[in-house]
């Protein structure tokens, strides 16, 4: 059986539409859903009144978060299957251990404590940085959630660094039935010719053409194993986390790559991955790599 698809729930509106995408994506991946909501109620105990029952009421409300995002899950696709686990552990440790056997993490764009806005909840951005499995954050318009725009898109970084998201998006695209955008960013740095626009252009043009080189031998493995997704190659002048936020404004998937280092345990995303956590139109997948 295929690692489950791992959703972290709190009861808060984001987390009930990160079930139902999750719910959306495990059907399209035939993987089954694990829900967890990791509360530490024991902390609670005798501070807070039993609502009429012998339990902590942190006890009971946390019973009471998995078992109504169950029954959402099973009510979404009752074909997917779904199991459920109260973890007792912080929001962040629980989902990092479960993303230990997982194919994947999926949380929210923000928990019940977080201010309404554009930018990520500090649990989801903490995984995204530094989960060993691949992490979907929902975000983005109704549209995008529901897969309307029939597009995925990946950002294509260098080819030692990258091709965990290049595999991860043409699977993505190959199971959802949609063309891949391949986008590479590339700069024309402000100080190159400056006094000259004919020299200018054929530098620019270069730096173009190095760009759709460096797509074609990223996606060359993966062209070959999924010869049914129609792949097309975007290299775009840009600041990388421009151009990808501006392809992810239309797209129901945004992957891009991040490298996890040995022994270090900070928040390890690039610039780019974090803008789109914080900013994008789109669901985003965030898939790590060994340096």
């Amino acid at each position: 059986m295929e690692p489950p698809l791992v959703t972290g729930v709190d009861g808060s509106d984001c987390s009930l539409r990160a079930v139902d995408w999750a719910v959306d994506e495990a059907a399209r991946l035939g993987v089954p859903v694990r829900l967890v909501h990791a509360s530490l109620w024991e902390r609670y105990e005798g501070a807070l009144p039993s609502l009429g029952t012998d339990r902590p009421a942190e006890q009971v409300m946390a019973e009471h978060v998995i078992a109504s995002s169950l029954e959402r899950a099973r009510l979404r696709n009752p074909e997917v299957k779904v199991s459920g686990d109260l973890l007792p552990d912080d929001a962040v440790s629980a989902l990092l251990h479960a993303g230990r056997e997982a194919f994947a993490l999926v949380t929210g764009s923000r928990g019940r404590g977080g201010i309404t806005g554009l930018l990520l909840g500090s649990v989801s951005l903490t995984v995204a940085a530094r989960a060993l499995c691949p992490v979907l954050v929902v975000r983005g318009s109704e549209r995008s959630r529901q897969g309307l725009f029939g597009r995925v898109v990946v950002g294509v970084g260098d080819s030692t660094t990258g091709s965990g998201a290049v595999r991860f998006a043409f699977r993505e695209a190959e199971a959802r039935g949609c063309p891949l955008d391949a986008v590479r960013a590339w700069r024309r740095p402000a100080h190159e010719h400056v006094d000259h626009p004919l020299l200018a252009d054929d530098a620019a043009g270069a730096r173009e053409e190095r760009a759709s080189a460096n797509l074609t031998e990223a996606l060359h493995e993966e062209l070959r194993d999924h010869p049914g997704v129609e792949v097309r190659r975007r290299p775009v002048e840009g600041p990388a986390h421009r151009v990808l936020l501006d392809a992810a404004a239309e797209a129901d998937l945004v992957v891009v790559g991040a490298v996890r280092r040995r022994g270090h345990f900070g928040l390890q995303l690039g610039r780019t991955a974090h803008a789109l956590l914080h900013h994008s139109g789109c669901p985003v997948a965030v898939v790590p790599q060994r340096a």
